[in-house]
C-alpha cells in the first residue's frame, strides 16, 4: 500500500488546486464571442499569412517559446513583449531569453486584430493564441484555450534573469518551477517535450562540450554524438549559431523523448529527464505513446497559461504590445 501523503503537503496541494481552479474560472473560452467575434479564425489566418511571408522554418518553435517565457516570469501577463521605457526594463535583454525571436509576427497579428477589434484583445491572450497556432502548424494537437487575461504595466530584466530556468537546470529546478504552476511530473515532462521543435543556440550547450565533455550523467553522450556537436558548435561559435533540437524539429512529435532516452538529448536537462527515476517513466511512455504525450501536453499547457494571470481591472489591454498605454 502506498504511504499516505504528509498533511502539510496535502494542504499545499489542495491550496494549489483551489487557486488554479479559481484562476481558470475567471478565464473563459467564449470571452471574446461578443467583443471580437471570430478572433481565433482571424489569428489563424494572420498566422498562416505570416508563416508564408517570412518563410522561417523555426519560427513556430520560437513563437511557442514566447508563451513559456512569458508565463515563467511573474505569470502570463504579456510582459515579455514590453520594450524598455520609464518604469520598465525589457525582459528580452535577459541572457536567459536567448532565442526569443520572430516577435514581429505577434506585433503584426496584433495590428490586424486592432483594426477589427480596437482595444479589446490583450497581448497576454494573443501570446497564447499564437502559441496554439504554432503547435497546430507543426502538426501538434488543438489546445483547449481560455481568455480574459489582461496585460501587465511592468516588466523587469532582473526578474527574467532570476525566474527563467538556466540551460543546465536540474530536474529538481524544473519540477519545482512547473510545480508552482500546479503542474505535476507528467505534465512537466510533457511540456518539456516542446523541445522537439526548433533549434537551440550553441551558447546553451557549450557547458556540455568545453573545456571537457559533460560526464555527469549515468548515460553520457557517446563519442560520435560529442564530436558531431563540436563540429556544429566549434569553440569559436558566434552568438547566432544554432543546432536542431532533434531530427524532426519542425514536427510536434515524440522524437524528443526517444532521442533523449538513447543518449542524444541536446540540452543538459533533456538527458537529465531521461536519467532521473522520477521523470524517466514518463519520457518512456511519451516516446512510445504519442496520444498520451499530446493529451498531457494539452492539460499542462492550459494550467501553465493560466498561471498568475491578471483579470478584470488588474491590468490593461495594450494597443501596442511593446508599450504600456
Amino acid at each position: 500500500m502506498a504511504s499516505a501523503k504528509p498533511l502539510g503537503l496535502l494542504l499545499v496541494a489542495l491550496a494549489l488546486s483551489s487557486h488554479f481552479s479559481k484562476t481558470q474560472a475567471q478565464l473563459s473560452a467564449n470571452y471574446y464571442d461578443v467583443t471580437c467575434p471570430n478572433l481565433r479564425g482571424m489569428v489563424a489566418t494572420a498566422f498562416l499569412f505570416q508563416m508564408n511571408l517570412i518563410r522561417v522554418i523555426t519560427a513556430p518553435a520560437s513563437l511557442l517559446r514566447v508563451a513559456f517565457h512569458d508565463c515563467a516570469v511573474d505569470g502570463c501577463q504579456g510582459s515579455i513583449l514590453l520594450n524598455s521605457q520609464p518604469g520598465v526594463t525589457d525582459e528580452k535583454l535577459s541572457k536567459r531569453n536567448l532565442g526569443i525571436q520572430n516577435l514581429d509576427v505577434i506585433h503584426s497579428i496584433k495590428s490586424t486584430i486592432e483594426a477589427r477589434c480596437p482595444g479589446v484583445v490583450s497581448c497576454a491572450d494573443l501570446i497564447v493564441l499564437v502559441a496554439h497556432e504554432a503547435i497546430k502548424y507543426s502538426a501538434g494537437p488543438t489546445l483547449p484555450l481560455v481568455f480574459g487575461r489582461k496585460d501587465a504595466r511592468f516588466a523587469s530584466t532582473g526578474n527574467a534573469d532570476v525566474q527563467l530556468l538556466p540551460a543546465d537546470a536540474t530536474v529538481d529546478q524544473v519540477l519545482n518551477a512547473f510545480g508552482q504552476m500546479g503542474i505535476d511530473t507528467a505534465g512537466t515532462v510533457a511540456l518539456l517535450g516542446s523541445h522537439t521543435l526548433g533549434v537551440a543556440h550553441c551558447a546553451n550547450i557549450v557547458n556540455r562540450l568545453y573545456p571537457a565533455p559533460d560526464m555527469t550523467l549515468s548515460q553520457p553522450m557517446n563519442l560520435f554524438r560529442l564530436n558531431n556537436l563540436k563540429l556544429q558548435c566549434p569553440p569559436n561559435f558566434n552568438s547566432f549559431t544554432t543546432i536542431a533540437n532533434d531530427l524532426t524539429n519542425t514536427i510536434f512529435d515524440g522524437t524528443y523523448y526517444r532521442s533523449a532516452l538513447a543518449g542524444r538529448g541536446l540540452l543538459t536537462i533533456d538527458d537529465r529527464l531521461a536519467n532521473d527515476p522520477r521523470t524517466k517513466p514518463f519520457m518512456q511512455n511519451f516516446g512510445m505513446n504519442t496520444p498520451a504525450f499530446r493529451q498531457s501536453f494539452k492539460d499542462a499547457f492550459l494550467k501553465m497559461t493560466s498561471f498568475k494571470v491578471l483579470t478584470g481591472s488588474q491590468g490593461e489591454v495594450r494597443r501596442d504590445c511593446r508599450f504600456v498605454n
